[in-house]
């Protein structure tokens, strides 16, 4: 089995780690009324999943 010949520095392992740092979820924009929800989900205002009522939302 290979072994590493030295021992890897706290920077390195920082910066590997890095590139799984925390990304902003995207919004999509309701073609009906405008409002922001995440994408694939239910829009939370409206109740409304890729055109069908979904979910009961009472104003």
């Amino acid at each position: 089995m290979a072994n590493p010949k030295r021992k890897q520095s706290k920077r390195r392992s920082a910066n590997r780690r890095a590139a799984n740092a925390f990304i902003a979820p995207e919004f999509a924009k309701d073609p009906v009324d405008g409002t922001l929800y995440r994408r694939h989900r239910v829009n939370p205002k409206t109740g409304l999943y890729r055109g069908r009522q979904v979910l009961n939302v009472e104003a």
